[in-house]
């Protein structure tokens, strides 16, 4: 991994394994956990299975992206009885695409993503994003959603990333510059020996690790060795990984330790804040290390990709149902969002809209012939076992109007859980549920979980400043205030480009929390121009090309449908985290209620284990209602997720 750059090296290995893959095994890279081709069992015809209880009635809280799959691939299986309710009075939950369109249509304006925004499809190098073996790349390819390379720091996909350390002054001498790093290839070094030194630490502790998991990934012996490299570091967080001595030979006789990246306190601190992957990792110093090594290691940082949203190369819309209104009603005529199709919102909205080709329908359709198919403004408060076996779903209906907020509920057979566990905590109470059903365990996992702080300030971008500044970066990597800085253009259609000014991550978003939207924009543009007129190679400022009138600001843990961006996990609790991944396979048998989402997942602020889990809810629930499954799947063909020692 390049410092500050999109990590290819895991999808170039051109490695087979040591040994056979087992029966529907991913191939690598893919996430570690669950070595599974979910892809493969979901593009068959007819999807995972056929319902043989197609009446089983089946409530899913969360119409975000892992409600959204659930519920759709439900509907593929023959499940007719689904009820979405949705807090909000939209789709799509942290895949939040900002569209700033105007009734003028000769002045349509580049999308913000104030959510998540960089995709891995998993795909090798040579091959397509869609052509991954992933779900992300198998629902981008059948809603034709228009991607590109995401303009990361330090790819070629920007004309260079300008770095900003230490006011300028690295090395602490010199006037203060501004670093250039263009790496039009994706061969070049960051510049300066200091940051070669650090790069090249990171790259021979990353390279050994993948090249040697690469041979064992989806054959037998891959669990074992997971479980090992678990147990070697599940208690350690990212910064003892930084400091912990490195290893020049791997030992096949301990499978699990490849040291450490062996940087002293200046490198550490360098390291700190230029990063990885994607930017500064400093706010991710002090989880486990494990969830940066899973980002690293296994392609969540690899050919990273920038979703358009369903339209064609020149940003023209697709023909796509409903794009043309502002608002659809649900299935009690309350009015939500509708689709605009563009930017990673499009795959949330094409999931509920486009037609199901097996059925000739969408999810939208069939949800909404229905009166309690799809509710939105619905806020979930309670969740009660009742003795006859169902769920009773309490909520408060049109909660946003104080004035016709009615408190309803409904009685199901299973229930899908899909939100933030902190909504859980703190906004819903659940009953009747035995021990033996909701283990304690289970309860402080979501109880105990970590959700990260984090801030976004979009704002519109003059396209003269791409075109007529060539010599200025378009990506800025800094341990000011502001952090990480993207400009980037989508295409010439749009009125204008879009510049993230500011993206930060735990500590360093909660700094900035006491700020209004208005003095945080302010700031922002402020210490850029400060920066860049600081800086001797540079001098000039970069207000003048931004729109100040239209800046948008998403801070996620004050956001009331989310309170938090990803859920994170500190050393020591990796087990618990993948305690609350078990559940489905374990106990939603006997509770009837399932767990989908990042929130029991161990991959924070991704997509794809959003749709794992969207999935695997979907495979336990086909299990338990008896369906049959499709293309010779059974359950004996899908991995357990493995929990060695909670103390060890």
């Amino acid at each position: 991994m390049t410092i500050g750059s999109t990590h290819n090296h895991p999808a170039d290995l051109d490695i087979e394994p040591t040994s056979a893959a087992l029966p529907w095994a991913a191939r690598f890279p893919n996430p570690p956990d669950l070595c599974f081709d979910y892809r493969r069992l979901v593009e068959q015809q007819g999807g995972v299975a056929q319902a043989t209880r197609p009446e089983h009635r089946i409530c899913i809280i969360g119409a975000g992206i892992t409600g959204l799959t659930v519920a759709r691939e439900l509907l593929r299986c023959g499940f007719s009885r689904i009820t979405l309710i949705e807090r909000a009075q939209r789709i799509g939950g942290r895949h939040l695409t900002v569209v700033n369109n105007s009734n003028d249509p000769t002045h349509i304006t580049a999308p913000f993503e104030m959510g998540a925004m960089r995709m891995p499809f998993f795909n090798r190098t040579g091959e397509p994003p869609k052509a991954g073996r992933s779900l992300m790349a198998y629902y981008a390819n059948l809603f034709n959603l228009h991607l590109s390379d995401f303009p990361n720091p330090g790819t070629p996909w920007v004309n260079a990333t300008g770095i900003y350390l230490r006011e300028g002054q690295l090395e602490g001498e010199g006037e203060p510059k501004l670093l250039i790093w263009k790496n039009p290839e994706g061969h070049t070094p960051p510049p300066t020996d200091v940051l070669q030194s650090i790069h090249g630490k990171w790259q021979r502790f990353a390279e050994r690790f993948a090249e040697q998991v690469a041979r064992v990934y989806g054959t037998e012996g891959w669990e074992t060795m997971w479980s090992a490299i678990v147990e070697r570091y599940h208690k350690m967080s990212f910064r003892d990984l930084v400091h912990l001595s490195a290893q020049d030979v791997w030992d096949p006789a301990v499978p699990g330790d490849f040291g450490g990246l062996g940087m002293d306190a200046d490198e550490s601190a360098i390291f700190y804040a230029i990063g990885i992957g994607d930017g500064s990792w400093g706010a991710f110093y002090d989880v486990c290390c494990l969830y940066p090594l899973r980002t690293a290691i296994f392609g969540f940082s690899s050919h990273l990709q920038l979703v358009h949203g369903r339209v064609n190369e020149d940003g023209v819309p697709l023909a796509a149902p409903y794009r043309n209104v502002d608002t659809l009603a649900d299935s009690r005529g309350l009015h939500f969002q509708a689709p605009a199709y563009q930017g990673l919102a499009a795959m949330d909205e094409s999931l509920l809209f486009m037609d199901i080709e097996e059925l000739g329908t969408s999810l939208y359709k069939q949800c909404v012939t229905r009166e309690d198919g799809l509710l939105t403004d619905s806020s979930v408060v309670g969740l009660s076992k009742l003795a006859a076996g169902q769920i009773r779903v309490d909520y408060r209906w049109h909660h946003s109007n104080p004035v016709k907020v009615r408190q309803l509920s409904e009685v199901f057979d299973s229930v899908v859980l899909t939100t933030p566990s902190w909504l859980i905590e703190t906004g819903m109470r659940l009953e009747g549920f035995t021990r033996q059903m909701l283990p304690q365990t289970i309860i402080d996992g979501w109880r105990h979980a970590h959700w990260e702080t984090s801030c976004k300030v979009y704002a519109p971008l003059h396209k003269a400043f791409l075109d007529r500044n060539p010599h200025m970066p378009q990506i800025l990597v800094t341990d000011s205030f502001i952090h990480d800085v993207y400009a980037y253009r989508y295409n010439d259609s749009y009125a204008n480009d879009c510049i993230l000014l500011s993206y930060t991550w735990e500590d360093d978003a909660t700094k900035l929390a006491v700020f209004t939207d208005s003095e945080l924009v302010d700031k922002c543009v402020k210490e850029l121009d400060r920066i860049l007129l600081r800086c001797t190679n540079i001098g000039e400022p970069i207000s003048p090309y931004i729109d100040t009138r239209n800046i948008r600001v998403q801070r996620w843990m004050t956001d009331r449908n989310a309170l938090g961006c990803a859920k994170l996990y500190r050393p020591g609790t990796y087990y618990d985290a993948v305690g609350l991944m078990k559940y489905n396979r374990d106990t939603a048998g006997i509770s009837g209620l399932y767990l989908a989402g990042e929130s029991f997942s161990v991959d924070a602020g991704w997509t794809e284990p959003c749709l794992r889990t969207a999935i695997d809810t979907v495979i336990n629930l086909c299990r338990e209602t008896a369906a049959h499954f499709n293309g010779g799947f059974t359950l004996a063909h899908y991995p357990h997720y493995q929990v060695r020692s909670q103390a060890g």
